[in-house]
């Protein structure tokens, strides 16, 4: 199996600055009343706060780093390492608001963790064309936008922590959409600024990216921390994962023995999801 290290290296970089971002971002979202959301949600209130800024500009690192990785590896093998971020944000989230860790996170968050790493490891990801075709985008179209639609209608129905845990999911959901933009918008980078600015990719990543941060900021304000995380963190490799291998042609270089261990793997992933997200305490409480 290739050695991908500098690939691996940033991800995980990505993912300790994705972890401390959301920390802070979450940390100023919860204290916006709801009364004072607007067409935008929180984002309109928090632009007005200088330790969001702080957290946004950690963030954006990350996200700097995500694509640097993307650049040197696959999505197979980039996104999934991206769930380490939940390690390095339940502890600070639970520093902050000043309790501790039940026994039981620590254990799904490192089976979640594990899971992740039997993928990686096993699975052998292979890479394949940095760019989906226009069909694909078409198709990909036509399932997302009424997938996303139920989930910001059960979002404005639901109290706070199925309300995050929905707004998360769709924020992962969009932010695995972007991954996949971001590796065709890097290879474009490297042809040159003129196909960086001549290609589709590079507008519609902005768009998907601006409409993913927003859905992940709301979240955070909709309440804790442990309710929105683990299902965008997840739920965004998911995603691209299965575009990278349906659009892109990546595969895993894996024998047909070790099919079993990987769907093992996979459930474990998402069970553990499931567990951190539901019947949470409050990160930091969020303002009625």
């Amino acid at each position: 199996m290739p050695v991908y290290a500098s690939a691996i290296a940033f991800a995980l970089v990505a993912a300790l600055c994705i972890a401390v971002g959301a920390v802070v971002r979450q940390r100023a979202a919860a204290q916006i009343p709801d009364d004072q959301l607007g067409a935008l949600g929180a984002v309109g209130s928090l632009t007005k706060t200088p330790i969001w800024w702080i957290g946004t500009i950690v963030g954006a690192g990350g996200y700097v780093f995500q694509a640097a990785a993307l650049g040197k590896g696959s999505i197979l093998l980039v996104q999934p390492l991206l769930v380490t971020s939940l390690l390095f944000a339940l502890p600070l989230g639970a520093f902050f608001a000043s309790r501790s860790i039940k026994p039981s996170e620590w254990a799904w968050a490192f089976l979640l963790t594990i899971a992740v790493a039997v993928l990686i490891v096993i699975g052998d990801p292979r890479p394949g064309s940095p760019h989906a075709e226009g069909k694909h985008w078409a198709v990909i179209a036509a399932i997302g936008l009424p997938v996303l639609a139920l989930c910001l209608v059960g979002a404005r129905r639901s109290p706070g922590p199925r309300r995050a845990l929905l707004l998360g999911i769709a924020a992962g959901a969009m932010f695995g959409i972007a991954a996949v933009l971001t590796k065709g918008v890097v290879a474009h980078a490297g042809d040159g600024i003129g196909a960086l600015l001549s290609a589709p990719e590079t507008y519609v990543l902005v768009v998907v990216g601006l409409t993913a941060t927003i859905l992940q900021q709301n979240a955070y304000q909709a309440g804790a921390l442990q309710a929105s995380l683990p299902a965008s963190t997840v739920c965004e490799p998911v995603v691209a994962t299965a575009l990278g291998f349906l659009v892109l042609g990546e595969y895993l270089d894996t024998d047909r023995e070790m099919s079993a261990i990987l769907a093992i793997a996979l459930i474990v992933m998402v069970t553990s999801t499931i567990a951190l997200a539901r019947d949470t305490p409050e990160a930091v409480p969020a303002r009625a």
